[in-house]
């Protein structure tokens, strides 16, 4: 019995960084389980598209697809675009059988991700008593993703922080420059900003800027293909697997 494809699903972005961080993620998946095939599809912006790789796979033979939204919350996407793209595909390609994972947070493996690109930029287990962490994510107009960055700050809280601010980089407020002068006028000595993005693009770039702009003393980079992201693909790939022919999610 062969293993479902694997179809990470990215948005895309004109930024060229984006696509190199998303194939290099894929590739650390590949190597965490030789033997999976695993597919990368853009929703806009990058090639191959969703759909034409889709197309490719039913026209090779393949039996199943997984396909794995690389997003970090339920928003629009999740929720609408990437649902359509799949029942459209599932209309014009009947046996080929696809089923949607589960978005990627909130893990805990994106914590020890958040933990692993703060410790490369310089934040040391004995810096945290004294360091105000923000959580900065790209920002939703949906509540629900919104409540699950506020509640993810709020755990981060209990690790040793003295501090912890969600902030946004578009949609919802606060923006990362007011989190970090809100921290400093609490009169938290030093601030460190944790991009909650999985690749570089817009609204990281944004994000970094409100850091630079507030004098934020550590900016860690973005999750990327950190060895814990590539397992929690891994982790909703296994947890969508089921026998081809039961009922498809929606």
């Amino acid at each position: 019995m062969t293993h479902p494809v694997l179809l990470v699903i990215a948005h895309g972005s004109r930024d060229p960084r984006h696509a190199a961080t998303v194939h290099a993620l894929t590739e650390r998946v590949r190597a965490q389980r030789p033997g999976l095939r695993v597919e990368t599809g853009f929703l806009e912006f990058n090639a191959p598209s969703v759909r034409r790789v889709l197309e490719r796979l039913a026209a090779e033979g393949a039996d199943e697809v997984i396909a794995l939204p690389l997003l970090l919350t339920r928003a629009f996407h999740a929720k609408s675009d990437i649902p359509s793209v799949l029942r459209e595909a599932r209309a014009r390609l009947p046996r080929l059988h696809i089923r949607q994972a589960d978005v990627l947070g909130p893990s805990p493996l994106l914590n020890a991700t958040l933990g692993r690109r703060l410790r490369e930029a310089g934040v040391r287990p004995c810096d945290l008593p004294r360091t105000g962490l923000v959580l900065a994510s790209a920002g939703s107009t949906d509540p629900e993703a919104i409540a699950v960055i506020a509640e993810i700050a709020r755990e981060l809280r209990h690790t040793g922080w003295c501090a912890v601010r969600p902030a946004f980089a578009s949609a919802a407020l606060p923006r990362t420059e007011d989190a970090v002068r809100a921290l400093r006028a609490e009169g938290v000595d030093r601030v460190a900003v944790a991009p909650y993005v999985i690749a570089p693009g817009r609204l990281p770039d944004r994000i970094a800027a409100g850091a630079e702009a507030a004098g934020a003393d550590v900016l860690a980079d973005v999750l990327g293909p950190a060895p814990e992201l590539a397992r929690l693909l891994l982790d909703r790939y296994d947890g969508a697997r089921v026998p081809v022919g039961a009922p498809l999610s929606a």
